[in-house]
Formats: C-alpha cells, structure tokens, sequence
C-alpha cells in the first residue's frame, strides 16, 4: 500500500507539473444573426437588418516603426495615472496604449508595456467604434474625425465628431477613469430628412497572436463572457482554420487576453458578438448592437465600456462592482476557482503587509500547511507506524519468500496486532492535492507577482531562476541552452524533494524503487523553466514536510536513517 500511496504522490506531482505543457485544442463553428427592433416614437418594431458585420481597416504588415506610425495622423492625447498614448483622430481608433504601472523588463530604466499599437507598426492591435448603416450612410472606418479637445484624461472626456454627406452628425464621446476602463457613447443626430437605419459596432483587432502559450493552465486568445458564463474555448487555432464563433442576442464582453493583459469590449444592452479571422489578416473580436431607426431630427445614444490593462484582480473587482459583469473571469482560475480566490486574497493580503512577495509566499506556504497539518499528521503517522514494523515485516518477508500468500497473511496479521491501517497515508495525499493545484494556478496567473523581487540574486518572482552552475553562476561570460540553464532554485526543489522521499517507507520492488530514486533529479529539469515563486513554493513545502516529518519520527523514536524497503 505504501508503494501505491508513493506511486500516487509521484503521478500526482508530475502531473500537475505537465499540465503546464497541455495545449488546448476545442473547435467552434458560426451561428446565425439574431431579430433587432428599430426605435421610433418611443416604440419597437421589427426591422429588417442591414448587413451589419463589423471590419477594421486593412491591417497591413509592418511597414514603419511605431513612432512613425504615431505621426502620419493627428492625434488626442491619452494621459491618467495608469495610461499613456494616444487616439488616432483617423478613423477614431484607440491604437496607442502605454501601461505605465507595467515595465517591460525588471531594468531600472526599461520602457512601459505597450498594449496596443497602430497598424502598420509591429505589433498592431486596435479597438476601434462605429456604426453601419443602409445605403451607406455611416462613416467610414478609415474617416477623419475632429476633436473638441487635445487630452483625455480622468474627468476630462473628449468628443469626436464627423458629419456625413446628408448633415447628419456622428459623435463619439470617449471617458477614461484612473485604472484601465474607457466609457464610450455613441451618438447619432439625424439631419438627414429621411429615416436612418443604423447599426452600432466595435471592435477589437489585433494582427499577431499573442506571444504567450495557451495552455491548458492559462487561456490565451479569444475569450468572452456571455449571458454569465465565460468562453475560454475559442483559440488561435480555430481562428486560423476559419472556425470562428458566433454569439446571438447575448449580453456580456469579448476581446483578447494575454497571460497578463486583457482588452475587452463591454457593449451595453444585447449585441451580437463573433471572433474570426479580421479582412486585412489578423484576428478580430466584434459585435453589433440591435439596429435603429432614427427619425429625421432625433438623437439615438449607446454606450460601450472598454477595458484595457493589466489583470490585477483589485481592478477587475472594482470593475465588477460598477457593473461590468464577472471581469474577474478573465483571469482563468481553472478547476478550483472557489478555493483559489480565497488564497489569492490572503496572498495579496501578505504581500502588502510583509513588503516582499517571496516572504508573501513563504508564509503563505506556512499558513496552508498549518490548516493542513492534522490531515498531514495522519498521513506521517501512518508513514511512521510503517518504517517502525519494517524489520518485522522484512524478517516476515524472508522467512516465508517462497511462499507469496503465506507471506501477505503474516503481514496482515503484523497490522492487526500493531493496529496499522496501511492505506491511511492514501486520503489525505489525494486531499492535498486541490490545495497544491490551486496555488500552483495562484502563483502561475499572477500579475501582481510579475516583475517582483525576493532576495540577492532573485530579482523577478514570475520569471526563471537566472543563477545556473552551468556557467559556474555568471562568472563565464556564456548562455547556457534553456534545457541546460538550470538554476539554483530547481536544484534545490529536486535537493528537498529527494530527501522528503527518502524519509518515506522505501519500495520494495527494485524498478519502482529506481523510479523513485531518479524522479526527484528529474523534477530538476521540469521546474527549471518555470516562474521562481512556484519553486519557492515548492521548496518552502518540502521543508516543511521534512521538519513534520522529522518531528514524528522523533515521536515515534525512528531516525532518519531507518529506511528499510517495505514490501506491500
């Protein structure tokens, strides 16, 4: 039973490691358009719909730098607290997007993450607003707009204003608060003389694929909330192969999300929405809201909320508050979201109150095992109660080695007389193991981790250990290949592992038993890529184990050194 309990643990810890390599791979298929109403008098009726499929300019390969492309068109500024850039007054696109609060690396003086950039820059990715109408009446995508003010900032919106051939004027009023939320209205005032049929629109667009991996741990791509329940199925994938998805007469958001930033479109009211493949080649998230009809001399509003920023889940709450439905689901808390919130929280909790997140960690760590430690406890208990019968059971085991049956009644017979339940350790392994799920997956989708420092040579918690014997920790002026760049902390995860093991009740059987002896060296090389506040973890956890175990052992007057095979 202890080689299973072993084995268990073993699967158990591989496999919540692997799934970080998982890719996944759902297809989804277009659906239809959904009735809309026209507004006249006050009432609704149905109206035929226009042709309403929303499309961003052509998104042309890079062909200029950014700062290039930022000076071909007029342009309003963007400046808050938490943003910088600009709106391109061609076409009203906010194409410009600096997170101030976000570096690009942990250098002293490295630039500002840059979410969104014009076309024809590197990089290009957009949201952009509009209407389509019959007969064409809308303007442009490509239209120049003029604006009533050269800021945008907190408590100072600005208006952008275009008038078509028949007089009729379009407005786009544009708000920003102080975190990463941009409000929209949209308005029409139809001087037309005629009844207008028009048809509010954004978009999202977005020429590369993000450069972080979609996994089966952290959803990239495409990703929506409708009617309550979040869409983390669509991928690059799909999209390339033309499988788009379609979302009828829905409520809720839709955009892209990086590992740690996500543009969303926030429509207010019923939309269709879509993902697909965008006309100039890139990839786009859409929708349309129910078309109008706007009688000659009315004004027709709608509003939509844009966000674009960092995942911190602070925002993403406050967002949620103001009505912004289950933000938060951005972040894709996986298979234990219920236990990983509360964790999440305490961690941040710690974090603001200690001033390091490595020390966050750790006693993060310390806490979840302490809350653990009965359930532990009967698992070390049973471990223990087993390596103080090992030379028993191994004396059983040689008197009676031809004789397979007769050998597992004497040892049945040796629990019963010393009141041993060998599958104790089993249960609360397996209970253990949504608890290091959830705050691998804590630790894994963390901004708030990202760019974080602990001590001496650990500068970036999010990031791998740099500090590799491989080039003797520096000192030879080389970079050593990925699989070979090993750092200090994933040899002390495979260091603390192997000697966790060897305080449990050896196999008996020699292959598993090599299996057993190699595993934790092997571990080594999976943890070395990964973010070093995972291996701190890891390494704080098998400590711990260690010290419990050691102080059981005393307990029960074994020694570490008592580490006789046991046969199951």
């Amino acid at each position: 039973m202890n080689d299973s309990k072993n084995l268990i643990l073993a699967v158990a810890l591989s496999a919540l490691v692997l799934l970080g390599w998982s890719w996944a791979a759902n297809k989804f298929f277009p659906t239809a358009n959904p009735p809309s109403t026209k507004v006249e008098a006050g009432k609704q009726q149905p109206l035929p719909q226009p042709q309403a499929q929303p499309s961003a300019p052509a998104t042309p390969k890079a062909t200029q730098t950014v700062a290039a492309a930022l000076g071909s068109n007029p342009r309003v500024s963007i400046r808050t607290p938490s943003l910088q850039g600009s709106i391109n007054l061609k076409g009203a696109q906010i194409d410009d997007l600096l997170l101030l609060d976000q570096k690009q690396t942990i250098a002293r003086n490295s630039p500002p993450v840059r979410l969104l950039s014009p076309l024809g820059a590197p990089g290009a990715y957009i949201a952009q607003f509009g209407w389509t109408a019959q007969g064409g009446q809308a303007p442009a995508l490509d239209a120049l707009w003029t604006a009533d003010r050269q800021v945008l900032s907190p408590g100072q919106p600005v208006t952008l204003s275009t008038r078509t051939a028949d007089g009729t004027r379009y407005q786009i009023r544009i708000a920003v608060d102080d975190g990463y939320l941009f409000t929209v209205q949209q308005s029409v005032a139809n001087a037309s003389g005629q009844p207008l049929n028009v048809r509010p629109i954004g978009l999202v667009s977005r020429a590369q694929q993000s450069h972080d991996p979609d996994s089966w741990t952290n959803h990239v791509g495409p990703i929506g909330l409708f009617d309550g329940k979040a869409n983390y199925e669509v991928n690059w994938k799909d999209l390339d192969e033309g499988a788009g998805e379609a979302f009828d007469n829905t409520s809720g958001w839709l955009g892209f999300t990086d590992k740690y930033w996500l543009t969303a479109l926030v429509p207010q009211g019923a939309m269709n929405g879509q993902f697909r493949r965008s006309p100039g080649g890139g990839y786009q998230a859409d929708y349309a809201l129910a078309p109008a009809s706007v009688a000659p001399g009315q004004t027709v509003t709608t509003q939509t909320r844009l966000f674009a920023g960092a995942k911190e889940k602070s925002w993403l709450d406050r967002y949620e508050e103001a009505g912004i439905p289950k933000l938060s689901k951005s972040i894709d808390w996986g298979w234990f979201e219920w236990f990983m919130r509360p964790i999440f929280d305490l961690l941040m909790f710690l974090f603001h109150a200690l001033g390091n997140f490595g020390a966050a960690i750790i006693c993060l760590t310390l806490i979840v095992r302490a809350l653990m430690f009965p359930i532990a406890q009967k698992q070390f208990q049973s471990m223990a109660a087993m390596r103080k019968v090992q030379p028993k059971m191994k004396a059983i085991q040689e008197r009676f080695k031809d004789d397979k049956q007769r050998q597992q009644q004497e040892i049945l017979k040796l629990y019963q007389a010393e009141k041993i339940n060998p599958a104790a350790g089993c249960l609360p392994i397996l209970l253990q193991i949504p608890v290091f799920y959830a705050l691998y997956k804590v630790l894994l989708v963390s901004v708030e981790m990202r760019h974080q420092p602990f001590v001496l040579w650990i500068k970036d918690l999010s990031a791998a250990d740099p500090l590799t014997p491989v080039n003797l920790f520096g000192l030879l002026s080389f970079a050593p290949p990925a699989f070979l760049a090993i750092g200090v902390l994933p040899i002390l995860v495979g260091a603390t592992q192997w000697m966790s093991m060897k305080l449990n009740p050896q196999p008996m059987d020699p292959t598993q038993a090599q299996i057993f002896a190699i595993m934790p060296w092997f571990l080594v090389f999976i943890m070395a890529p990964f973010a070093a506040g995972l291996q701190l973890y890891w390494i704080t956890n098998n400590v711990l184990t260690m010290a419990q175990q050691w102080w059981l052992y005393r307990k029960y007057g074994l020694h570490f050194s008592d580490t006789h095979p046991v046969h199951t």
